[in-house]
């Protein structure tokens, strides 16, 4: 058992690895595991023995898909990593990893530079407010050029790089760094692998170019320190640390963002970053405090990082393990936790007991008896605890601001390939589901069918994916089915009679309706105008209920009812007769009917897509993009390339990832996230619906 109240908050950084895929994320991450004593043995993605990615198909196809939180030390510091995927599949990932850092390292590809995926996630970063140091990774690369990686921050991404380092050689001779702020050289040893390094005296012929770097440093940096910005006007010399507490402002403040560079997977690069994660990232009591509100209380409460207020965490992750069942991710804002004591779940209104509390080591762990401000931790025994939800102490309930949590667009049917599956199959997806908050399992009324919906084919194609490996579940999938909606565009009135008579006791409802379309995103409302009792009142919510159950499968061909406003107008009851369950079904009823007359339209999820295109392609590009009904909203000319905004149905985007690289040599990339419905042109929904009753 351990405590980990040695450490004081100071002391203490929560950080992420940001990047595009295949920035080398994952190597890097691997290399700080190594070199902070946690890993006895290097692993390579490339043959699959990474911690990080320990999921098995993590390794297979090279990408992170899940956040794991590590702790590890440099420097007398705690440096909590919390690894995020670069997949925009997995936008919720990164949104809730971000959510819980306090600091940031941006991985950039050394010839590749700003990628249309670093765009999405620095602006997430930006959102949140999240310092960042910035690494130019893959120096050791045909192609690497540090001086245009650092252009293309400045110009994309409209950010201020700030070089602390310049690179020695470049892509096959890349072998060190000169320092700037120590102003030496470090060179790595090629036969340690890198895992030794020595330091030199920087070499006469580039002493220009460093005075020159350090200048650029200064003009940046010295606004946010008096001290160093007098004594760099006056000429008098700068110390290292001096420059090194103005630089940390800077970067704290977003005013800069440090640059670093190196090659990961030669081990070349790492130790500095290390240090630069320590010396320029924020500690938990550097940042702004997150706010909350008292449960039934107005007004807002500033949750310091304060080791001796009141408990409140934050869950922002759920992971099944085979061994000890969910593991549920905190990061706690205030106050300490203790294995074996209650906290209150405030999002659900529930108390939960922490069994245990472990600290991470990729996927090795370690009890501790408790943990406290400004760290994060997995805890074992939280019964109803989801992502998003708030923890703290009985005294004072608070609830700080959820995680959003998007809309799934995208379904494909799942049935399992034997009976053995069968059994298996709902719990495996109900954990899956537990895990992953924009993942959801449902089963069709009508055909009996299980379907999973999320936020692309890539999500859908990892879930099933890991169904098979994690939970030893074999499923046929089907085609991915698009999430419709139904509504209606014109009025009606509706009066229905449901009359029972069958000896004994019959069953008598007499209702009259109206339905009307609603605004865009209201869903279903329902309204009582009935006057003088004809109706009477024990009754009114078993109408109710009949309508929002007739609205789960609407008239057309089944799909949810949205935007549409049901008012119950009038009615007659009978005595001994009428009943809450005759009321239900004549509701039921009802809307069926009522909506069959009021102009049934089908709306359909348009996606706001977001295409990065080399210039000479993007005429196809958007040609393509018409032809699959989208509508260009905007174009963003930058260096050589187009960025092209538009809106398309999601329907028509079913295999854009492999016709868009065809169509481009394999140089454009996209994004894509859920925008809103809008009605379906009537041709394409004759189609639609033709499918729809084949299906029936």
């Amino acid at each position: 058992m351990h405590s980990m109240d040695a450490i004081p908050l100071s002391r203490v950084r929560n950080i992420g690895i940001m990047a595009h895929i295949d920035a080398g994320k994952t190597t890097t991450t691997e290399r700080i595991l190594f070199y902070t004593g946690v890993e006895h043995r290097m692993g390579e993605v490339d043959d699959g023995a990474a911690t990080m990615d320990w999921m098995a198909q993590e390794q297979e196809r090279g990408i992170t898909i899940t956040s794991a939180a590590t702790t590890c030390g440099w420097l007398g510091h705690r440096i909590n990593i919390i690894d995020t995927p670069g997949h925009v599949d997995f936008t919720i990932e990164v949104e809730r990893s971000l959510r819980v850092l306090d600091g940031a390292i941006a991985l950039f590809d050394a010839a590749a530079g700003v990628e249309p995926q670093t765009e999405t996630v620095w602006r997430q970063a930006d959102k949140y407010r999240v310092p960042r140091i910035c690494f130019i990774n893959k120096m050791d690369k045909i192609g690497a050029d540090f001086g245009s990686a650092v252009a293309s921050i400045r110009d994309r991404l409209r950010a201020t790089p700030v070089p602390l380092q310049l690179p020695v050689g470049s892509q096959e001779h890349f072998e060190g760094v000169i320092d700037l702020v120590e102003e030496r050289q470090i060179v790595w040893d090629h036969d340690t692998l890198g895992a030794a390094s020595h330091v030199e005296p920087v070499p006469e012929a580039r002493r220009e170019e460093v005075m020159a770097a350090r200048d650029v440093i200064f003009d940046v940096v010295a606004e946010c320190d008096p001290e160093v910005e007098e004594k760099y006007l006056e000429g008098r010399p700068v110390s290292p640390e001096e420059l090194r507490r103005a630089i940390r402002r800077a970067c704290l403040s977003l005013k800069a963002f440090p640059v670093l560079c190196g090659a990961s997977f030669k081990n070349k690069g790492v130790q500095p970053l290390l240090d630069a994660t320590v010396y320029y990232l924020p500690a938990p009591n550097d940042v702004d405090p997150p706010t909350g509100t008292r449960v039934g209380m107005p007004g807002e409460i500033v949750v310091q990082a304060d080791r001796q207020d009141p408990f409140v965490a934050l869950a922002f992750k759920i992971m099944n393990d085979s061994h000890v069942g969910y593991l549920t991710y905190l990061r706690v804002y205030s106050g300490q936790l203790d294995a074996g004591s209650h906290v209150i779940n405030a999002t659900k209104g529930k108390k939960e007991r922490v069994g245990r509390i472990l600290r991470m080591h990729a996927n090795k762990r370690e009890d501790v008896r408790h943990c406290e401000a400004g760290n994060i931790v997995a805890a074992v025994g939280l019964k109803f605890t989801t992502t998003g939800d708030t923890l703290c102490a009985p005294e004072r309930p608070l609830l700080l601001e959820s995680i959003d949590v998007p809309e799934p667009v995208i379904a494909i049917a799942i049935e399992p390939k034997t009976k053995m599956d069968q059994d298996r199959l709902g719990a495996a997806l109900s954990k899956l589901a537990m895990e992953d908050p924009s993942f959801s399992v449902r089963t069709d009324e009508e055909t009996g069918q299980t379907l999973i919906a999320g936020m692309g084919e890539l999500h859908l194609e990892i879930i099933v994916d890991r169904l098979r490996r994690e939970h030893k579940v074999e499923a046929n999938v089907g085609r991915p089915q698009v999430a419709y909606r139904e509504t209606v565009v014109g009025v009606a009135r509706q009066e229905t009679r449901f009359v029972r008579q069958s000896g004994g006791r019959g069953q008598y409802a007499h209702i009259v309706i109206s339905i009307a379309p609603a605004a865009r995103g209201a869903g279903v409302s329902f309204s009582n105008d009935v006057v003088g009792g004809a109706v009477p009142k024990d009754f009114v919510p078993a109408v109710e209920r009949g309508v929002r159950e007739a609205a789960q499968n609407g008239v057309l061909a089944g799909y949810p009812v949205v935007d549409i406003g049901v008012v119950l107008l009038d009615g007659s009851h009978h005595e001994v007769d009428s009943s809450e369950l005759a009321f239900k079904i004549a509701g039921s009823m009802a809307f069926k009917e009522a909506m069959g007359k009021a102009k049934p339209i089908l709306l359909e999820p348009i996606m706001i897509t977001e295409i990065t295109t080399p210039d000479e392609f993007c005429g196809d590009v958007i040609g393509d993009l018409n032809a699959r009904r989208g509508r260009v909203t905007g174009m963003d000319p930058r260096a050589g390339i187009q960025l092209v905004a538009a809106e398309v149905p999601l329907a028509t985007m079913f295999g854009y990832a492999t016709d868009l690289r065809s169509r481009t040599q394999g140089r454009a990339t996209f994004s894509m996230k859920f925008g809103f419905y809008n009605p379906v042109p009537s041709h394409v929904a004759e189609e639609v619906l033709a499918r729809a009753q084949g299906r029936l």
